[in-house]
């Protein structure tokens, strides 16, 4: 396409959750002009935008130190606390800015702001809105398909209108990545787009991942439905076919769940939930219940069938590596904030769940907005004058000689391997090799031979993104030969204390990975 829509501003957002919208206002308000990019629609797209979810928040140390002590308990040694508080600080100043602007939180019953909640669709309404009042230029359904740089320094991005049907491009002195996590596929509430985009991009040109091993988190959901929403089978009761109890051990919920439906199907109900807690759970997780009224089932009474659905790195921690506080990911210029970044600073080899990870898109879409700001107002206001290339390599130019390649194909390939409870929640060396060797001779495809332009061009990056994702992930669960957190091996159960320090990788065709040479801060922070 010779037709190209061309941009030109201070710093560049990509994505179109809570961490990009953050990252977009805290460089506006930062002095910077400002353009926010998604493949959706801004506010709508995304995991945050059809969901509920709690934050992590403290507004006394008393309850600072009580939520960094519960996650040091968890993580398995492999967060840092230093960053958990930062984190929490972060989040606690701008949950009390958005009840200064106006966002409607309730009030408990003591008549406090009641900001332990944000429910999806009136919070991303909400920051929506603060985009426009703050003069961000917003481009929906304007997808990122590679990187621009400029000297080896970030540059911009280019990429495809989806309604125009033309190609765009955005000169800019820095880039926030905020794309979110890679849910492989997976139908969870919210991740259709979900797919490592930004992941590929920002490794194309040499930052690094980690955490990416952590990308087997597991959410219940009634079967039939993408609805993963967890909050409410923490008062439900788990039974077989035949109506007999499972038996859940304390802490033991999910591996207990899956091995079981591994066996046959499995039912819940919500039959813990007394008193007032039925009126308080639908009040407050309506959404979770739109399936049972739909269905006619009345989940407090009746068993309904559940299914485990994969929920990757949106639940995981894996993601790209920060070199700094203010969310750099290596290369000069570029930024990356929410779920595109690892997230073992708060949760080490457990879950960020819905509370933390929430909030750390908050505090690094704030961090990563300030860094990109000072960095493009250090280069002056001649940067989009400077001589650019663009960088994307699988799906846009083939290592050898091109022809069709389908991308619904690849697709389909990532979901066989890395949803299943039998591949990925239980993994094994053998299972992790033949897996890996399907996923890398559907990556030769894509890097050697695909190449498309439009929506095209659109797909198979999305594809090439979940391979590379895969491909991350189950490189990084073949080196950690131990059982930690959600990283489960059943060839290696226990875990290895030589082991408790973070797996980091570079590369994107052959990549390069190993231990850290440090251990994370931890609980000795």
């Amino acid at each position: 396409m010779t037709d190209v829509v061309r941009l030109h501003f201070d710093v560049l957002v990509i994505g179109g959750g809570p961490a990009a919208c953050w990252a977009a206002l805290a460089a506006r308000e930062a002095g910077c002009s400002v353009v926010l990019v998604d493949k959706g629609y801004v506010g709508t797209s995304g995991a945050t935008a059809p969901s509920n979810t709690g934050t992590w928040f403290a507004t006394t140390p008393e309850r600072r130190a009580r939520l960094v002590a519960e996650r040091v308990k968890q993580a398995e040694g492999l967060a840092d606390v230093r960053q958990m508080g930062r984190v929490i600080d972060a989040a606690t100043q701008h949950l009390n800015l958005l009840a200064e602007r106006g966002y409607p939180f309730p009030r408990d019953d003591e008549g406090d702001l009641y900001i332990a909640n944000l429910r999806g669709p009136d919070y991303m309404r909400f920051l929506r809105t603060q985009l426009v009042r703050a003069g961000v230029t917003i481009r929906d359904h304007h997808p990122a398909l590679e990187l621009l740089v400029a000297g080896g320094v970030v540059a911009g991005a280019a990429g495809y209108a989806r309604q125009l049907d033309r190609n765009w491009e955005a000169r800019a002195g820095a880039v926030v990545i905020a794309t979110g996590g890679c849910a492989f596929g997976s139908r969870i509430l919210g991740a259709t787009g979900l797919t490592g985009d930004g992941q590929l991009m920002a490794a194309e040109l040499g930052a690094s991942l980690s955490g990416m091993e952590f990308s087997n988190q597991y959410g219940i959901v009634p079967l039939h439905s993408s609805v993963n929403k967890g909050l409410p089978y923490f008062w439900a009761s788990f039974y077989r076919t035949d109506g007999s109890a499972i038996d859940i051990p304390p802490g033991q919920r999910f591996p207990v769940l899956a091995r079981e439906s591994l066996e046959g199907p499995i039912y819940a109900r919500l039959d813990r939930a007394t008193g007032a807690l039925p009126d308080a759970l639908r009040r407050g997780q309506p959404n979770c219940f739109l399936p049972f009224d739909r269905a006619g089932i009345d989940p407090f009474n009746d068993a309904f069938p559940i299914a485990l659905r994969s929920e990757g790195t949106v639940r995981g921690t894996g993601g790209l590596r920060r070199t700094d506080d203010d969310c750099n990911v290596g290369p000069p210029g570029l930024f990356a904030a929410g779920d595109a970044l690892e997230r073992q600073d708060i949760a080490g080899a457990a879950t960020g769940g819905g509370g933390p990870n929430a909030s750390w898109a908050i505090a690094t879409g704030v961090w990563s907005g300030n860094g990109a700001a000072a960095f493009a107002l250090g280069l002056g206001s001649r940067a989009h004058e400077r001589t650019v290339r663009p960088v994307g390599q699988a799906g846009l130019r083939p290592a050898a000689a091109a022809h069709a390649v389908d991308p619904a194909e690849a697709v389909a390939l990532v979901r066989e391997e890395m949803l299943p409870l039998d591949r990925n929640f239980f993994r094994s060396g053998p299972k992790l090799d033949g897996s890996l060797a399907r996923l890398d001779a559907a990556w030769g495809t894509i890097r050697d031979h695909a190449q498309g332009s439009g929506a095209t061009a659109f797909r198979l990056r999305e594809a090439a993104a979940l391979l590379a994702s895969s491909r991350w992930a189950y490189r990084a669960a073949m080196l950690r030969t131990e059982t930690r957190g959600m990283h489960r091996r059943l060839d290696t159960a226990g875990s290895d204390p030589t082991q408790m320090r973070r797996i980091s990788m570079a590369g994107v065709d052959q990549p390069l990975l190993g231990f850290d040479i440090q251990p994370a801060e931890a609980a000795a922070s």
